[in-house]
């Protein structure tokens, strides 16, 4: 039986095999997503109740955590020696610190899993280049077709995420006093291994048009453009939808990027952004900050497993002061190891008690690693379908939920899994989950 959280409404496929799988990868195609041999023949489905929660948790989280970061110290480079981060990483810092502050958190993406006591906040990611957005667009769109009756109405609801990010353009504009006059960067050397076609920006730049916006999609070395030309062919606000090391990575030069924000064009989300989604700023608000109403630690408590910054020193736990690294290495199988930023997890059960301790020391060595609780994810029951016309199937699957929160409000939520009913995502594992989106009933 599945956890009760889930509720028990599920939906059937609505269709043949084909059909399903010709409309979602219709609705996917020339989005950079590989082929894979079997695919989710129903989106996943959440009470009302539920559904809410993940928004409205996640956004009082996120507060914490940008309230963590702007309390560790007064000043950017501040910040990031407090938190144990590298300058170099975080290149991108607008010399108006006001707008810095004031649009690092526009948009994030927490992970969350349902433990045994319901919902549970992984880490955050938070800025403009996390993915996602576009594929749960395209998804939202393909279970419309799939499940749309006549007249246009659904049997469920959702938020779809262009919309809700184009309103948060919106009210920026406003805010600013703009013209609506967007630049979308990005490359597609990151999501596609051959790239021949630019319909994952294409997309919402189409979207953003209908919407009265002038949006243009622009790889980073063209970034000169958006500023040196007449005043009217500006474009000062748009999306970063690339960080920096994904910049590192593919070759390109920072350069032009830090040249366009020189020159009055406000990419979002802003270099501090990265700092919020720091798994150190996590273990930091998991362990307390002074500032903490008892309403607020509550809430820490329930919905954030115990996180600690790894280090040689005292903690506390379940009312107890313990030395860290001694009670980290007693308890390998239930600890989780995770460097703050980028990629590296280390799960104390998939390892030998000789591999842990390495594993331990090498993340003290390094700095900026975190300790986490292991959370025992539940399964949720999704039909699968197959490439070769079977199914569909039920499988368990354990769910990673990705509310999308755009300027605090609810964009839609990703989820991803693998069909196997194993833990875990792509960073955990090194393979590509299944992805999938969340409506409610």
């Amino acid at each position: 039986m599945a956890h009760p959280w889930f509720g028990e409404h599920r939906f059937i496929p609505a269709g043949s095999v084909g059909r399903i799988r010709d409309i979602l990868r219709s609705e996917t195609r020339d989005t950079g997503w590989p082929y894979q041999e079997y695919l989710p023949g129903a989106p996943f489905a959440l009470p009302r109740s539920s559904y809410a929660e993940l928004f409205r948790v996640g956004t009082a989280l996120l507060d914490l955590l940008r309230r963590t970061v702007l309390a560790v110290a007064p000043t950017a480079d501040a910040r990031l020696a407090a938190l144990g981060a590298d300058r170099r990483d975080h290149p991108l810092f607008l010399d108006n610190a006001v707008l810095e502050e004031r649009y690092a958190d526009c948009f994030a993406r927490p992970d969350v899993v349902v433990g045994p006591k319901g919902p549970i906040f992984l880490g955050f990611n938070v800025g403009g280049g996390f993915g996602g957005v576009v594929e749960a667009h395209c998804r939202y769109r393909a279970w419309r077709r799939l499940y749309g009756r006549s007249g246009g109405s659904l049997p469920f609801h959702y938020h779809d995420p262009f919309v809700a990010r184009a309103d948060v353009f919106a009210d920026i504009c406003e805010e600013l006093a703009l013209p609506f006059r967007l630049a979308w960067v990005g490359s597609l050397r990151e999501h596609m291994e051959y790239p021949d076609s630019s319909r994952y920006f294409d997309l919402e730049t189409a979207f953003l048009s209908k919407r009265g916006f002038e949006a243009r999609y622009f790889e980073p070395e063209d970034l000169d453009e958006v500023w040196d030309c007449a005043p009217a062919h500006r474009y000062p606000l748009g999306l970063r939808h690339l960080n920096v090391p994904d910049l590192e990575i593919l070759g390109i030069s920072v350069e032009p990027v830090r040249r366009a924000l020189k020159n009055g064009c406000l990419l979002l989300s802003t270099q501090t952004a990265a700092l919020f989604g720091n798994k150190v700023t996590l273990g930091l608000l998991s362990e307390g900050r002074p500032w903490l109403s008892t309403a607020e630690r509550a809430v820490v408590n329930h919905y954030v497993p115990w996180t600690r910054v790894l280090a040689d020193r005292r903690t506390h736990r379940d009312g107890q002061d313990v030395d860290l690294l001694p009670f980290v290495l007693r308890r390998q199988h239930a600890l989780v190891l995770k460097r703050g930023t980028g990629s590296g997890v280390v799960h104390g059960q998939s390892v030998t008690a000789d591999g842990w301790h390495e594993a331990v020391a090498a993340a003290v060595g390094e700095g900026g690693w975190v300790v986490q609780d292991l959370v025992s994810a539940q399964p949720y029951p999704l039909p699968m379908i197959s490439d070769d016309g079977n199914g569909p199937s039920m499988a368990k699957v354990v769910p990673v939920f990705g509310p999308f929160l755009f300027g605090r409000r609810p964009g839609g939520m990703l989820v991803r899994f693998f069909a196997t009913g194993e833990a875990g995502i792509a960073r955990v594992t090194g393979r590509i989950p299944f992805h999938n989106v969340v409506v409610t009933v």
